[in-house]
C-alpha cells in the first residue's frame, strides 16, 4: 500500500521555534494549522511568517507555497484532529510537555506522527503518558528553523522505527537534513556540542580572559570557517597531514589530558550576567535585531549555496 504523503501539519506552540517551523512548512507547500493559547498569538505568527518570507523566496519556494495556507485554531483538539504530523514546541518544562503530548495523542488521528522540538528531553520521557507512544518522536531543529536544515530525529523505547523512517522522508522532502540519533541522550548531539563551547565561553568572559566580541571573533574567523564545511573530526583529520587523524592523535592526543577546559559551567552571577549582556549590546550598537536577523539569513542562504558547491554529496547518517 502506498504511503500517504504528509501535507497537513499542525504546529503547537508559536514561539520563535514554532514560527520558524510554520514558515518552513508553508514555504514547502504544506497546509498548516497553528495553535497557541497566548493572547494575540495569531497576530504574532502571521507577522513572523511575513518577516521570514523574503528569505524563503530568495532560497526558493515550492510551487504550492503560500502564506494563505496558514490557518489558526485556538482549540487544541480541533487543531490536531486532521493533521498528518503535529510539531510540538511548548516551553522546556517536562510536566507541561508530557501533558500536552498526551492530549495531542488523545486527539490526533491514528496514523499521525507526533514530533516534539525539545532540545533536551529524551523521547522515552515525553511519550510515557501517551496511549500511542509508538508514534511520538523528537524532531529537534535549529534556529532559524526556516533556513537551517538540520533536524535531529530521535525515537524513544516505545517508538516504532517505521515512524522514524516516515518522519525522515517527510523532513527530507521539505529540504531538511535529517540526522537519526540512534541512541537517545539528553540534549541529543548538536546541543551537547554547542553547550560545551558555551560553557567554556562563559568561563573566558567570567575570568576576564576575553570579551564577548573577542570570543565570537575567535570562532567566526577561526574554527567556525572550517566547521561549516567539515565539522570537528574531518577538520582535525586534515590537521594530521598525509597520515590524517592517526598522526594528529599521536601528536596532539597527550594534550587532551591537560586541564585547559572547565567542564562545569560557571555560576551565572549578576556580575557575569551583566558582563555578557553589556558585551552583546556593545557588539550590536547601531544595529537592530531585525537588521541582524536579515544579515544572518542572507549569509546563511549564501553559505548553504557555497556548501552545496564544495560538498555536493554531503549527507547524514554515515553516507558521503
Amino acid at each position: 500500500m502506498q504511503e500517504k504523503q504528509i501535507k497537513k501539519v499542525t504546529v503547537v506552540g508559536t514561539g520563535v521555534i514554532g514560527n520558524g517551523w510554520i514558515a518552513r512548512f508553508l514555504a514547502n507547500g504544506c497546509k498548516v494549522i497553528a495553535t497557541d493559547p497566548a493572547p494575540e498569538a495569531e497576530k504574532r505568527v502571521r507577522a513572523a511568517v511575513k518577516k521570514a518570507w523574503p528569505a524563503l523566496e530568495k532560497q526558493g519556494l515550492a510551487a504550492e507555497a503560500s502564506q494563505e495556507n496558514l490557518s489558526f485554531e485556538k482549540d487544541l483538539e480541533k487543531a490536531v484532529a486532521d493533521a498528518d504530523l503535529i510539531q510540538e514546541n511548548a516551553p522546556e518544562r517536562e510536566e507541561l510537555k508530557r501533558k500536552l503530548l498526551a492530549d495531542i495523542d488523545r486527539y490526533a488521528k491514528k496514523e499521525a506522527i507526533i514530533a516534539s522540538s525539545t532540545s533536551g528531553y529524551m523521547p522515552t520521557t515525553l511519550q510515557a503518558g501517551c496511549r500511542n507512544p509508538e508514534r511520538v518522536i523528537v524532531a529537534h531543529p535549529f534556529n532559524p528553523v526556516y533556513l537551517v536544515p538540520l533536524v535531529e530525529l530521535v525515537g524513544g523505547k516505545q517508538t516504532d522505527q517505521e515512524v522514524i523512517q516516515r518522519a525522515q522522508r517527510f523532513y527530507d522532502s521539505i529540504n531538511m537534513k535529517s540526522l537519526i540519533v540512534s541512541h537517545e541522550i539528553e540534549g541529543h548531539i548538536a546541543d551537547r556540542l554547542m553547550e560545551a563551547i558555551w560553557r567554556e565561553a562563559l568561563h573566558l568572559v567570567n575570568d576576564g580572559v576575553a570579551t564577548t566580541e573577542e570570543v565570537d571573533a575567535s570562532i567566526v574567523y577561526g574554527p567556525g570557517l572550517r566547521w561549516a564545511l567539515m565539522g570537528p573530526f574531518l577538520t582535525l583529520h586534515l590537521a594530521g597531514g598525509e597520515q590524517g587523524m592517526r598522526h594528529m592523535l599521536e601528536q596532539f592526543g597527550p594534550a587532551l589530558k591537560l586541564p585547559w577546559t572547565k567542564l562545569v559551567a560557571p555560576e551565572l552571577t549578576d556580575e557575569l550576567t551583566e558582563r555578557v549582556v553589556t558585551g552583546c549590546e556593545q557588539q550590536t550598537t547601531g544595529h537592530s535585531i531585525a537588521e541582524l536577523e536579515k544579515r544572518r539569513d542572507d549569509f546563511l542562504i549564501e553559505l548553504m549555496q557555497l556548501l552545496e558547491k564544495y560538498w555536493p554529496a554531503a549527507n547524514l547518517n554515515g553516507r558521503i
